[in-house]
């Protein structure tokens, strides 16, 4: 492993930090622990909101004015998953930029049936394997995928020529997979004791 060290000839060689100390504190792991929450509840909620259009984003019921949010159509006709709305159709036809280069693969995708499921049970699966802390590995990967996925439909990008939130957080599930993040305050530690995961480790 390598150091961590601090310039400053007063600290001892108690006081250098090594790269294990830190991926082990106890503060660390807990603010981990609240970034591998909070990314599952963001996978859990885009989930729900549209299965059932819960108002952010599917079932907005807003001003035709302002463009403000006043109200939720709550499971509306043709937004909500469960009432015949696609989870796909509206980010692939219309949130895909005009210069995009894969734009009549995504366009070609929005709102087929096998597109809407993967996108939904992946939602679904991401966001539960992260709140729960089990499964880190796998839904960090797929996770990653997805996200992957998101950021090549939107470059060229408006507001970075490199970074967006989609890229940022493929780089964070990957983070939450390296430091096992699903043992803090999550049941990770207790699925590693597994049968099944001792013997495939990749199920951690």
């Amino acid at each position: 492993m390598s150091t961590l060290r601090h310039h400053n000839p007063n600290l001892d060689a108690a006081d250098v930090l090594v790269e294990t100390d830190i991926v082990t504190h106890s503060a660390a792991r807990k603010g981990l622990a609240v970034l591998r929450l909070g990314y599952g509840f963001t996978f859990l909620w885009a989930f729900f909101d549209k299965l059932l259009a819960l108002g952010f984003g599917t079932g907005a019921v807003t001003d035709p004015e302002t463009g403000a949010r006043t109200g939720i159509d709550f499971m509306a006709e043709d937004a909500a998953w469960l009432n015949g709305g696609s989870p796909t159709e509206g980010f692939l036809s219309f949130g895909v930029p005009a210069n995009n280069p894969f734009k009549d693969i995504f366009n070609a995708m929005a709102g087929d049936t096998w597109v809407d499921w993967l996108f939904m049970l992946g939602l679904l699966g991401i966001g539960a394997a992260l709140f729960s802390g089990i499964a880190i590995r796998i839904a960090a990967a797929a996770g990653a995928l997805l996200y992957m996925l998101m950021y090549a439909a939107v470059i060229p990008l408006e507001n970075n020529p490199i970074i967006d939130d989609h890229l940022a957080g493929a780089i964070v599930l990957v983070v939450l997979a390296l430091t096992l993040a699903g043992d803090t305050w999550g049941l990770g530690r207790r699925c590693a004791r597994t049968k099944l995961v001792r013997r495939y480790p990749v199920l951690r």
